[in-house]
């Protein structure tokens, strides 16, 4: 039987809800995965619901995202994911598990984790008081705040790839896995039982971003 479970054959679904393009991310899954693990780019709630791990990727704008989810149908599958198997959010996907975020004139989310997505600002400063670009766009270093299974292999304050102009603020702040600093010090990671969310792109931030997906893939949900 030992053997048996080891060459089971597991599916990951990344969620493909009709925003932006899941090409890259499904690539870089798929180089990580070993010949067992097969991954879907999937908009069939049932398709969802079957899979052994679930990935919910997001770009754009945030009331375009909740609502093409809702549109789809797959909020229902969402949910069910996230209460029962390993489950990845990245990019504005850790913004639609929050409670609200204030894009778009203010939109309520998945509230999965409670707390805000908040705007940096047009006049938003570093510590010394210098302009900072919005969006925060490009490489910043990533502090570990937890010791998760998804940073096994990562180093502390590795720098991964960031594009947004909104942060989570959870308000539990044991759920914060890590942490960034640009002009202040806010959350990149949550993490609640086998639910793992980042605002970084692992699939635009080389080894270190391969590494996280990886550890996803054969990760069992346990924190």
């Amino acid at each position: 039987m030992s053997n048996m479970s080891m060459s089971k054959k597991s599916t990951v679904a990344v969620i493909d809800y009709g925003m932006g393009n899941l090409h890259s991310v499904a690539k870089a899954l798929e180089h990580v995965a070993d010949e067992n693990t097969t991954v879907i780019v999937t908009s069939d709630p049932a398709v969802i619901d079957a899979a052994d791990r679930v990935l919910l990727p997001g770009v754009g704008a945030i009331r375009d995202c909740i609502g093409e989810m809702h549109n789809a149908g797959l909020v229902p599958s969402i949910h069910k994911a996230m209460a029962e198997k390993p489950f990845l959010a990245i990019c504005v996907g850790i913004q639609s598990l929050m409670s609200h975020s204030e894009e778009n004139g203010g939109v309520d989310c998945l509230n999965h984790f409670q707390g805000n997505a908040l705007f940096f600002g047009e006049k938003h400063k570093d510590h010394d008081g210098s302009k900072l670009k919005v969006p925060h766009m490009g490489w910043n270093q990533v502090k570990h705040t937890i010791n998760h299974p998804l940073w096994a292999g990562i180093p502390d304050n590795a720098r991964f790839y960031f594009v947004h102009s909104f942060y989570v603020v959870p308000e539990n702040i044991n759920e914060i896995a890590g942490t960034c600093d640009y002009g202040l010090e806010f959350c990149v990671a949550l993490a609640r039982d086998n639910v793992f969310a980042v605002q970084f792109h692992p699939e635009k931030s080389h080894k270190d971003g391969l590494q996280l997906y990886k550890n996803f893939i054969h990760w069992d949900g346990k924190p």
